[in-house]
Formats: structure tokens, C-alpha cells, sequence
């Protein structure tokens, strides 16, 4: 059985790449309403922790069996 850690570095991945890909397309093509950060694109910046952050936990666990 695979451990915990395994799963939720699959989920961030998963919601990480959604982020990210969110955040190459609003650059792209930019929103009608601009927010006071919009110019530091944190869809890009958060997606990419989120991606990075579940890597580390999927490749550090995918070897992983509990007993």
C-alpha cells in the first residue's frame, strides 16, 4: 500500500498544473478587470510551487510500500 504523502503529491500536481495552465492563459489573453496584482501573475508563481511541492512528494514516495 502506498503511503499517504504519495496521494497528495499526486492531487498538487494535478491542482498545480490546472493553476498553471490558468495562468498561461490569462497571460496571454488578460482579463477585462485588472486586480491591483495582476502584473505579478501569481496563477504562474503558485502553480509552479504547487507542481514543484507535489513532485517532491510523488518521486520521494512512489518507491514507498507500508505494511
Amino acid at each position: 500500500m502506498k503511503p499517504i504523502w504519495y496521494f497528495v503529491g499526486l492531487i498538487l500536481m494535478a491542482m498545480g498544473g490546472i493553476i498553471f495552465l490558468t495562468g498561461v492563459y490569462y497571460l496571454f489573453t488578460p482579463s477585462s478587470r485588472q486586480t491591483v496584482l495582476a502584473n505579478t501573475h501569481p496563477n504562474l508563481w503558485w502553480g509552479l510551487i504547487m507542481l514543484g511541492f507535489g513532485a517532491v512528494l510523488y518521486f520521494k514516495n512512489r518507491k514507498v510500500i507500508v505494511e
